[in-house]
């Protein structure tokens, strides 16, 4: 399978932060622990060996054993499961939603990131185990960023009432979504597999927690993948001293407001600040409800409820039912480096700019920073395509770019008009300089009027040059038609194919071999965007 790769800066897609921070920049040093290369791993290993808690590994086990219960899992799974008791044996994780059908294409590339440095770094540790984890997002409550997926440009969607956590979420009203699906597949032996799968894991399970573990175990159980549902008493008791220290402390409010202080006081960079950290940074869950926890007039509440406790009953709380305080964006980080053996966190540039505001705050309460990680990242092209590209002279780095700019650069390309005025532009600017000087050198107030004919006539330059180039535009139209809607089909909505398409489409065409050609060709520590031809 013919791979190629373009830097993510080139693809214009990834944010100022994400390609400094590839590119090592400096000022970005302190917002992290250890950048992402294999010999920096020995490191990391040895001082999570140091930090976590032999008695952890019990409680994780013994939980991962107990929802693996009624799972087909693979050998390699229950084998890594088995070592996670063992102190040579270290996770790679990554997270996701429960979406739909797993939502969008990059589902799939975060999980064959885990597998794939998981094996890169047995190679070079071979005394130790690593165990690729995907984190089940079961206690996030946005159902309508997860409650539907884009297939052939159509949208599967689920209508479902929700509230509270939606790993929880009852499966019903998924069959209308089934009938949908069923009817777009067709009839293929692909197409049956993907249905049964759909059937399987939605139909015949009582919860979106429960769907969603399955879907992802039948996808990726030979490859040794561990999946958590940390939505679990014992697991949340083994959190308990962090959660009684948030809530009465503000150690993460203060220490992530003051790195996003540093980060927007960074010299000549605009970094978007991802997550504003709350006083308390955890909500109260129970069936139908995730509230978030506050504290108003000496007392702590969970908003829109009734609910009201001293400082003591809320700790008395905290004791008996853990498993009812579930951790925001700023914790959840925390509680998964607390309750698993982990040395890496694999993540889109989103997921990464908001771990970057947390190294201070796991530094107060004494926890091990992971090693942060871009997923993979890729553009997949089907033959025909590929074909249709060479045909029409488009490029990799052509194809990524914005419309307008990607069909001025390729109208100019193949006209036989070369309709750039730069040169123009540039000797009218040289002719002015030289009315500048008489203009100074006659009255002074005459150099406003220069400058006034200059902008005019710059202007009406510019305005001829698009009317010239709308005019190539029609001429050529037929071959920009072409190359638009091959552009169409590669950047579906004018946005990346890995966030918008179903992983189902190609899977459609290539089967049971779409997941080996991803593990085959994706490498997650060479730091690019990587371009397949299928």
């Amino acid at each position: 399978m013919p791979a190629d790769c373009i830097s993510f800066k080139e693809t214009g897609y990834f944010s100022s932060l994400i390609c400094d921070y590839l590119e090592e920049q400096p000022e970005l040093q302190q917002f992290y622990h250890r950048f992402p290369k294999l010999e920096h791993f020995k490191a990391q290993i040895d001082e999570k060996r140091n930090a976590y808690q032999n008695k952890h590994r019990e409680t994780l086990v013994a939980v991962l054993k107990q929802q693996y219960k009624d799972v087909n899992a693979s050998s390699s799974t229950l084998n890594n499961i088995e070592n996670l008791l063992d102190e040579k044996t270290f996770t790679i994780t990554t997270g996701h939603q429960l979406n739909l059908f797993t939502g969008p294409l990059y589902f799939l590339y975060k999980i064959v990131s885990t597998i794939k440095l998981s094996k890169e770094l047995k190679a070079c540790h071979p005394d130790c185990n690593f165990v690729p984890v995907y984190w089940m997002a079961t206690e996030d409550h946005d159902f309508e960023e997860i409650n539907y997926f884009n297939f052939k440009g159509k949208k599967i969607h689920w209508n479902q009432t929700s509230g509270g956590a939606v790993g929880e979420l009852s499966t019903e009203g998924l069959e209308q979504v089934f009938k949908l699906f069923s009817g777009e597949l067709g009839t293929s032996k692909n197409a049956e597999y993907l249905k049964s799968l759909f059937q399987s894991a939605y139909l015949q399970h009582d919860n979106l927690s429960d769907a969603t573990r399955y879907i992802a175990n039948e996808l990726f159980k030979e490859y040794g993948l561990v999946i958590i549902d940390a939505n679990h008493p014992d697991l949340k008791k083994m959190f308990e001293p962090f959660i009684e220290v948030e809530l009465l402390n503000n150690i993460a409010y203060h220490s992530v407001t003051e790195t996003n202080k540093r980060i927007n006081e960074i010299t000549g960079k605009a970094y978007n600040i991802q997550v504003t950290p709350r006083e308390i940074n955890l909500f109260y869950l129970k069936p139908g409800i995730r509230e978030r926890i506050v504290f108003e007039a000496g007392s702590y509440k969970v908003l829109n409820t009734s609910i009201v406790w001293t400082e003591n009953e809320l700790l008395s709380e905290l004791s008996k039912y853990p498993e009812r305080f579930s951790p925001n964006v700023i914790m959840r980080p925390l509680y998964q480096e607390v309750i698993l053996p982990n040395l890496c966190y694999i993540g889109g540039g989103g997921e990464l700019a908001y771990w970057f505001q947390l190294k201070q705050f796991f530094n107060e309460v004494g926890v091990t920073f992971p090693v942060l990680l871009l997923r993979n990242s890729v553009l997949i092209k089907t033959e025909k395509q590929a074909e249709k590209l060479v045909k029409l002279n488009i490029s990799n780095k052509d194809i990524f770019l914005k419309r307008d700019a990607f069909i001025n650069k390729k109208v100019r390309e193949i006209s036989n008009i070369d309709i750039d005025f730069s040169l123009q532009k540039a000797h009218l600017s040289q002719q002015f300089e030289s009315l500048y000087a008489l203009a100074k050198q006659t009255d002074e107030s005459f150099v406003g009027a220069v400058k006034a004919q200059e902008v005019k006539q710059l202007k009406g330059i510019e305005k001829l040059e698009k009317r010239l180039l709308a005019a190539q535009k029609r001429a050529l139209s037929d071959q920009v038609t072409r190359m638009t809607d091959l552009q169409n089909q590669l950047f579906p909505n004018q946005s990346l194919q890995e966030r918008n398409t179903n992983f189902s489409e190609f899977y459609l065409e290539y089967g049971s071999q779409l997941i080996p050609c991803l593990i085959e060709e994706l490498d997650p520590l060479q730091g690019t965007f990587t371009i397949l031809n299928l």
